[in-house]
């Protein structure tokens, strides 16, 4: 699974805070409100995960708050709470545990405040179900296809995977996700243009890019799309938090840090044709890989992200 402890270190700013929040935050909650308000059902919570919102509440301004003091703040009194995000131009004072002192559902209310995309995992039946969440930025795949669905079931689309017996190991783990020891770890795809939203749900407006991409536009167009994932166990609902940060940046960037381009380079070259199949990259892989094998001449590299 490539997991590790979430805890506040790392070599990048992003693995030192408990969710991210950096220089696009504005606008990439302005375009999760845009698309919202063009498909409300992109926020789905199943009636049953109300104690799991407000544990996402609880979680999502305590953690901002004390990492980002002096760009949001929180006060309490008992169950009368006040919160303020300053970049958004948010004050708000509510009662903890009463959604209608809200402009939102609780879940949907603080969602929509946070970078990235959020679901709620109820755990039963000695699984984990996928009853709620805000996805906005997903990589071709649909909360509303997804939504109560098993562990299992949700992943299945993943070639390999299941047969290595990775899920199995992975439910096994999760189950046992203790509150207060959060885990994250990072996944990969690669997208055509700094595009966040390549939901099927607007698959007609992303879709035709990806044959798009030539040797010569390759460097421009194609973004790595690198997800950290963070999951945390609730402590009121015994719930499963599970966050998608998402980071993009072509391939003309990536070139610019020799280890980097010379892994990725590698990576595409080799990457077994299922999974990239099950990625997307069949109408582009040629021609990244193309680019990218100018700067690799079978250098050894360390491991890890920091430079050599």
């Amino acid at each position: 699974m490539n997991v590790e402890p979430h805890v506040r270190e790392g070599e990048v700013d992003s693995l030192r805070r408990t969710f991210d929040v950096d220089e696009h935050y504005i606008v990439e909650c302005q375009e999760k409100a845009r698309i919202l308000s063009e498909d409300p059902r992109r926020c789905i919570v199943l009636p049953h995960m109300h104690e799991a919102e407000w544990d996402f509440v609880e979680l999502a301004m305590e953690s901002l708050s004390q990492d980002y003091p002096d760009l949001f703040h929180l006060a309490r009194n008992g169950r009368y709470w006040h919160w303020i995000n300053r970049p958004l131009d948010i004050d708000q004072h509510f009662v903890f545990g009463d959604a209608d002192t809200l402009p939102h559902g609780p879940f949907a209310f603080m969602a929509r405040q946070m970078q990235g995309d959020f679901t709620l995992q109820d755990q039963r039946e000695n699984d984990l179900w996928m009853d709620g969440g805000m996805v906005t930025s997903q990589a071709d795949w649909s909360l509303k296809f997804d939504l109560g669905m098993s562990f299992r079931q949700w992943h299945a689309p993943v070639p390999k995977a299941g047969e290595m017996g990775i899920f199995d190991r992975a439910l096994r783990f999760l189950l046992m996700l203790q509150h207060g020891r959060p885990v994250r770890r990072l996944n990969w795809t690669m997208t055509i243009n700094p595009r966040l939203d390549t939901s099927p749900e607007n698959f007609t407006i992303w879709g035709k890019d990806r044959a798009t991409v030539t040797n010569e536009n390759a460097q421009d167009l194609v973004h790595l799309r690198v997800e950290l994932q963070t999951l945390f166990r609730l402590p009121r609902s015994n719930a499963i938090l599970f966050c998608v940060r998402c980071y993009l940046l072509p391939l003309r960037e990536i070139a610019l840090v020799p280890k980097w381009r010379i892994r990725l380079h590698r990576v595409l070259r080799d990457l077994d044709p299922a999974l990239s199949a099950y990625k997307g990259l069949d109408l582009y892989r040629a021609q990244a890989v193309s680019y990218l094998s100018q700067f690799d001449h079978g250098e050894t590299l360390t491991c890890g992200i920091g430079p050599e």
